[in-house]
């Protein structure tokens, strides 16, 4: 069933604005979920009332406010008839997808989207299967599998990291690289590295956690573990990358705005044949030492525009943490003096 089709047209009652027949029960109670905390979920977001009668949900509000609910019920019902879950997340993501207020940026045109056979835009890995859940998150996630190279910039919790680390794994799987390669510049280590306790990986382990993270997410960690001990996943520093050739690899540069110029450079020159890259950071949070310009703010500049390159920026209305994270990074923007 298309997410747009038509259901069965009802006459509001004496105390609704409109209402939505769908026709299996069953459905309509996952869509509805344990204690109706999907329901809940849909009104707090979208400032419109939900009532459960029979098989039909009755709306409360403003005509705007009802057709935005409507929109989100129907493509959680379709997505249920498809035997796909509803989950807090996917909720969260039809709303920002189905033209919530909060999220006014077209969808690409699903025209562009020809490599997915049609179906729906997703990342595959052994754990789990992770969907775009922003219009710039599938604006990105496009790119990972369309481009060799791909920038994602914007604030934290956006999914950049997230999402690039899952489009490697997916790569691997298929076989289209032979290994994955995640770094990050450990600029807070300097001098201070020589003194934490254990081996190089101990002392640089901490810096890499969010890698290990992702990872972990996507592969049981036993076959991460074994992964990495076998050379088909490498997590390092981003120092450890000079003099390389990276072929037929999945590369990830994470924090990258903690990359110098020279660091930067050194490090989109070590593409090599049957691999991809995906740099992402936040040039709001650059710890160089003052003056030391960052490698990705000069890297953006000269690179945008350049033929097989893809630049994804996020905002706040990307973030898909608490929605608090949202609000923060919006005052911080506000405050931000001009200039």
């Amino acid at each position: 069933m298309a997410i747009n089709a038509p259901y069965p047209a009802l006459s509001p009652d004496e105390t609704s604005d409109s209402a939505l027949q769908f026709p299996d029960n069953r459905l309509l109670i996952d869509l509805c979920g344990e204690l109706d905390r999907n329901i809940v979920q849909i009104e707090q977001r979208l400032g419109v009332a939900i009532h459960r009668r029979g098989n039909q949900l009755a709306l409360h509000g403003s005509p705007q406010e009802r057709e935005a609910a409507e929109q989100v019920l129907r493509a959680l019902y379709a997505r249920l008839e498809q035997g796909r879950p509803v989950t807090p997340g996917d909720i969260d993501a039809v709303i920002r997808m189905g033209g919530a207020p909060e999220a006014r940026t077209p969808a690409p045109d699903p025209g562009q989207l020809e490599m997915f056979d049609g179906g729906p835009l997703e990342i595959r890995t052994r754990r789990k299967v992770v969907e775009p859940r922003t219009p710039t998150q599938r604006v990105y996630v496009r790119d990972l599998f369309r481009h060799e190279l791909v920038f994602g910039l914007g604030p934290a919790g956006t999914g950049k990291t997230y999402l690039a680390v899952a489009a490697a794994v997916a790569m691997f799987i298929e076989g289209r690289v032979d290994k994955i390669i995640l770094s990050r510049p450990a600029v807070e280590a300097g001098e201070r590295l020589g003194f934490l306790p254990g081996d190089m990986k101990d002392k640089v382990d901490p810096y890499m956690q969010p890698l290990y993270d992702a990872l972990n997410d996507f592969f049981p960690p036993k076959q991460v573990q074994k992964m990495i001990e076998e050379k088909q996943i490498e997590i390092a520093p981003l120092a450890f990358m000079r003099g390389r050739t990276l072929a037929n690899a999945f590369v990830v540069l994470d924090e990258a705005q903690n990359a110098t110029t020279m660091q930067m450079k050194m490090f989109l020159t070590r593409l090599g044949e049957g691999s991809r890259m995906a740099i992402t950071g936040d040039v709001t949070q650059i710890d160089l030492p003052r003056g030391v310009m960052s490698g990705l703010i000069e890297a953006e500049r000269v690179l945008r525009g350049v033929d097989g390159i893809g630049f994804a920026y996020f905002k706040a209305e990307d973030v898909v943490r608490h929605p608090l994270v949202a609000r923060i990074i919006r005052a911080y923007e506000s405050a931000r003096p001009e200039g």
